[in-house]
């Protein structure tokens, strides 16, 4: 196994930086079960990212010309409560806010109250139910840590779609992790992600090459 550490200075950087290595050291493989069963996709085998300034704007990368972009804003503004509340869309097996939405003000209260040094400030995605979904939650918990007054978060992804998912998840993420400083009253600190899964569909190879190549 290949443990990739990645460091950046923002999120699009982070964006652009994943991209490269995947193209370059992803394993490439034929899915078996789960999204896009049948098709193929590069994927590093285990990755490490510390974003030191995630807060820095854009959230969202550029892409050069001709490249569909990933994500947006408007996009990321409609993502959110998805994230941060338990309210379902029509066909969706779950949200990441079902999970997280009761444990965002246990922590904010556990930092307030009982003071900043302390490990058990995790908040966990999923349950032991999740394995029985056609797609369990890709995201499967937020760790979080005050350190110099400045939250920072610690995602894990079980498997994390670098094209599409990757921007708009850390965006997201981001947000909320702004929002929560700012309820606790500290400032904001640094992202650090972590996956086994992070790769590129087949579908998104050439767009990966494109954009890698002019940035």
């Amino acid at each position: 196994m290949n443990v990739s550490v990645i460091q950046a200075r923002d999120l699009s950087e982070a964006w652009f930086l994943c991209l490269r290595q995947a193209l370059t050291e992803g394993h490439e493989y034929k899915i078996d079960r789960g999204s896009y069963a049948g098709q193929r996709r590069k994927e590093l085998d285990f990755v490490v990212l510390q974003v030191r300034n995630p807060g820095t704007r854009p959230l969202v990368p550029t892409v050069p010309e001709g490249v569909p972009p990933p994500t947006s804003m408007e996009y990321i503004e409609d993502y959110l409560p998805y994230l941060m509340t338990a309210h379902k869309g029509k066909g969706e097996q779950y949200t990441y806010g079902q999970y997280l939405e009761k444990q965002i003000p246990k922590v904010i209260k556990m930092y307030k109250e009982d003071g900043f040094n302390t490990n058990q400030a995790f908040m966990a995605v999923g349950d032991a139910d999740s394995i029985n979904l056609a797609d369990p939650p890709c995201l499967r918990g937020i760790d979080t840590r005050i350190h110099d007054q400045k939250l920072h978060f610690f995602a894990y992804f079980r498997s994390w779609d670098l094209w599409a998912g990757f921007p708009s998840n850390l965006a997201a993420i981001q947000l909320l992790k702004e929002y929560m400083a700012s309820e606790i009253g500290v400032n904001d600190g640094e992202l650090i992600a972590s996956s086994k899964g992070l790769h590129l569909y087949e579908y998104s190879w050439e767009l990966a090459r494109a954009t890698a190549r002019t940035e």
